[in-house]
């Protein structure tokens, strides 16, 4: 038996119960893996509350990362064997001491690289890394703005986009949040509470605008990102932190200057195996070579997770987060 949470039902963060179950042993193409570090992230709330459905249905062990080591190997595995510090993305269930994951999806954890920074990281930094480099390729010229700077993948796009030469503007609620974003390698951060951040990337841009939006924030955000771009600019939906964006009219991209706009996620882009090794390689190279710092805020008990998605979904909280078992 292993303790772990389940949602028998979905709903507010209630709904998340402490609960013992049986792990069986790894199927063929399996890995079992005993978690040290689990991640903890926006999208959890969203198959808690049923915003999104549970592939397997109910009842659901939550969670979609994390990192530890591999205890046991079904049949035919041979890309990792017991003893392996690994860590992954997907499928659903990682909110438990132990799980079973399709070996296909673990990556191995460089030497360097803690687990509880890799738990956090693999989700968060994997979604930057296709942002800034596949979904729009950033580099020297590019001028951005990035909705929840400082929000977990706010922090890790900003250093990277950085990184990779170009112009950072992000918007952040309150004070605190738009210091600790200015730490992160934003240029300007913008603090939408207190200014209107149309008004202020024109400003900052000459009235140009930027080349791209990177928005997780979703409902409150829209349509004034699309009044940031630049024409012929990319709006980038990548979550729905205040609710989803409302459809719109395909003239609104045409009103504005012949925009582009497209909804991203994270497991379309590591589907295929050497998309995945190859995005996470990136990741841990940053990783590793200082120009990224995964910035962990907190570390929750796995039982305490209620508490965590309470913070999550009251903005309350910056950085990334991970629940230890």
């Amino acid at each position: 038996m292993v303790h772990g949470i389940r949602v028998h039902e979905t709903g507010g963060p209630e709904v998340l119960r402490y609960e013992s179950f049986d792990v069986p042993a790894p199927k063929p193409g399996e890995a079992r893996i005993r978690h040290s570090a689990v991640g903890l992230n926006f999208i959890d709330c969203y198959f808690r509350s049923g915003l999104y459905p549970a592939p397997a249905g109910l009842p659901l062990v939550p969670g979609n990362e994390g990192a530890g080591t591999v205890v046991a190997v079904g049949e035919g595995v041979t890309s990792v064997a017991p003893g392996d510090r690994v860590a992954y993305v997907g499928p659903l269930g990682s909110y438990a001491e132990e799980r079973n994951v399709p070996a296909d999806r673990l990556v191995k954890v460089p030497d360097g690289v803690a687990d509880d920074v890799a738990a956090a990281a693999m989700l968060k930094g994997m979604t930057a890394q296709y942002l800034l480099k596949r979904t729009f390729k950033v580099g020297p010229g590019t001028v951005l703005l990035f909705h929840a700077a400082a929000g977990g993948v706010g922090q890790i796009a900003g250093q990277w986009a950085k990184h990779l030469g170009a112009t950072v503007i992000g918007t952040a609620g309150g004070p605190e949040k738009v210091a600790l974003a200015k730490t992160r390698g934003y240029d300007h951060v913008i603090d939408y509470r207190a200014d209107d951040f149309v008004a202020a990337v024109k400003e900052l841009t000459g009235g140009k605008g930027v080349d791209v939006v990177y928005d997780s924030v979703g409902k409150d955000t829209f349509p004034k990102s699309l009044d940031c771009l630049k024409p012929f600019g990319l709006f980038c939906s990548f979550g729905n932190a205040s609710g989803p964006v409302p459809p719109f009219s395909l003239q609104e991209l045409a009103s504005r200057g012949s925009l582009f706009a497209t909804r991203q996620t994270l497991f379309t882009h590591i589907g295929p195996r050497a998309a995945l090794e190859e995005i996470a390689g990136d990741l841990f190279s940053v990783i590793a070579s200082g120009a990224v710092e995964i910035p962990l805020s907190k570390r929750w008990r796995l039982a305490d997770a209620a508490d965590a998605h309470r913070a999550l979904e009251a903005r309350a909280t910056t950085g990334s987060m991970v629940l230890i078992p």
